[in-house]
């Protein structure tokens, strides 16, 4: 793999690291260890951002934080209200961060030591690169591992080099110049559990926005930690999808769901129909293969998994399509017993 052109740290634009504890109310406190010690291994020292913000909204015991921060005397907390939801939790970090440019990971990712140099360097380049998306996969290879590496939300390695347009971003690998973003932000009242950046992307490239996907920004996602994790997560899954297919033919607003519709030809969902599911499992088979070979091994045996898996999202689709809110408010009410 080509490497990023080695730009001097004076030279890139200044940053604001943003992460949040959202993330960890149903997943492996562990996780937010991995993600500090990978970001602490960047060849961008991370002593030279603006700040590095964790959004915290109480799902992080207060004994573990003080402990992180003498750890990494550059993470800063700050504290939100527990009813602090993923995205809002990001733009509020996007509203007190001072960078010129924002860089978003996630509490239960890991990081490859020159992710935060090449997510930043586009921004060196030129001054009309305005969003820089990295790619994250799933990490983990073995009868459960390759399962969800199959089956779960996110795409492996593309392989490729360049920078490159792109339709989507994912808020755990992602940067924004700052003003642009407070400009056009990622609306945080859609009905929703994750998908936001999905309607945004959409309105954005709506707009003749390009969002650009650096491939050599790479990131790994934990899968669902527990069998209650994973029941949820792709029950939830459906319930998204249903809500993205009604939102993504509208023209989305400022956090406002309820705008006109506006169709948009030639721009359908790549997860839309039959067809194109069927292409991303064969893609994403054909890619698993290239990054590890051992994935064939334990292919033959994840098709209980896979097939579960993807029967909880056509019954949360299901569900969704006939009671829109009850999935959420259900997980929600879970979360808060």
């Amino acid at each position: 793999m080509q490497s990023v052109p080695i730009v001097p740290v004076k030279k890139l634009p200044s940053f604001s690291l943003v992460l949040e504890t959202e993330n960890l109310a149903n997943a492996d406190l562990d996780g937010l260890l991995q993600s500090l010690a990978s970001l602490a291994q960047q060849d961008v020292p991370l002593t030279t951002a603006n700040e590095v913000l964790i959004i915290d909204s109480g799902d992080t015991p207060t004994q573990l934080l003080d402990q992180l921060c003498d750890r990494y005397p550059w993470l800063k907390v700050h504290s939100v209200p527990s009813t602090t939801g993923y995205y809002k939790a990001k733009m509020l970090g996007a509203a007190t961060a001072t960078g010129q440019v924002i860089v978003y990971g996630d509490s239960d990712c890991t990081y490859e030591a020159g992710w935060l140099r090449s997510l930043l360097t586009p921004f060196a380049q030129s001054n009309d690169v305005q969003i820089v998306a990295g790619e994250t996969m799933t990490r983990g290879v073995g009868f459960y591992g390759t399962a969800m590496a199959l089956t779960y939300i996110f795409p492996q390695y593309s392989g490729e080099n360049a920078l490159a347009p792109t339709t989507q971003y994912f808020l755990n690998n992602v940067a924004f110049r700052r003003e642009f973003l407070l400009e056009h932000p990622i609306p945080v009242l859609l009905p929703l559990y994750r998908g936001n950046c999905v309607i945004h992307a959409k309105s954005l490239r709506q707009q003749g926005r390009t969002i650009w996907r650096q491939p050599q920004a790479r990131a790994t996602h934990a899968p669902p930690s527990s069998l209650s994790h994973l029941f949820w997560r792709f029950l939830l899954i459906g319930h998204d999808y249903y809500w993205q297919q009604r939102l993504s033919a509208q023209t989305v607003g400022e956090a406002t769901p309820s705008r006109a519709t506006q169709s948009v030809p030639n721009d359908r969902d790549p997860m839309s129909g039959f067809k194109g599911k069927m292409d991303i499992f064969f893609d994403r088979i054909r890619k698993m293969a290239k990054y590890d070979r051992r994935h064939l091994f334990y292919l033959p045996f994840t098709f209980p998994i896979v097939l579960a898996s993807a029967m909880l999202i056509f019954i949360g689709y299901t569900i969704t399509s006939r009671q829109p809110d009850y999935l959420l408010k259900t997980y929600s009410h879970l979360l808060d017993a």
